[in-house]
């Protein structure tokens, strides 16, 4: 099981990781973006979860992912379930880190600011973020990972290229974790279309078995 390969844009994804416990590969896609129709695409994406989050969302149970794409709510009780995630990202088309962190950072800026949340420790975790991306070169085929442990108030950054040992950092403020799953996994406030619409559709087939 572990073994089998996903691919996703062309990049393989494991359909299973294994971190405390196996996770399951639940949701993938692209982020892109279209500049004279054009599409370019940035990165692949993968979402691993602990399938016992079905039993958090049993109050969807029966809706079709279409509708569970829309529903902004059922996105809110997956980030708030009390299991383990992990996002995987690879990058398609190379960039600077510095321009993904400044992304990344303005994303969960904005979200802090309109729940009222960003304060001086908010700022001081996402300067410590910027600054882990900033001396970093995203190659292609670069991964950044997200591990989201069970407990709320903490996630582990990694970043590894060309096969190299990785860059590994800890945040620790909880309003910034949940900011950063919010701009993955945050519905149609998330930064990736595809990626909440598998999402969805695996969790709705999941809920009705």
């Amino acid at each position: 099981m572990g073994s089998e390969v996903v691919m996703v844009d062309e990049v393989p994804f494991p359909s299973q990781i294994t971190t405390s416990k196996p996770l399951s590969l639940l949701g993938q896609g692209i982020t892109d973006i279209e500049i004279h129709f054009l599409q370019i695409k940035f990165t692949a994406i993968g979402v691993y979860i602990d399938t016992e989050v079905v039993g958090h969302l049993q109050q969807w149970k029966g809706k079709p992912g279409n509708q569970l794409a829309e529903d902004d709510d059922f996105f809110d009780a997956l980030i708030a379930a009390p299991v383990e995630k992990f996002i995987r990202v690879v990058v398609i088309k190379e960039i600077k880190g510095s321009q993904y962190g400044v992304q990344l950072e303005s994303a969960v800026r904005d979200r802090l600011a309109a729940d009222d949340k960003y304060e001086e420790e908010e700022e001081e975790a996402l300067e410590k973020i910027v600054e882990f991306f900033q001396s970093k070169y995203f190659k292609k085929d670069s991964v950044i990972t997200y591990h989201f442990p069970v407990s709320p108030a903490a996630a582990e950054i990694a970043f590894s290229t060309g096969g190299k040992e990785e860059a590994k950092m800890k945040v620790e403020n909880k309003n910034v974790v949940e900011m950063i799953k919010k701009w993955y996994l945050g519905g149609t406030r998330g930064v990736s279309a595809t990626t909440i619409s598998f999402l969805a559709n695996n969790l709705s087939a999941h809920l009705s078995k």
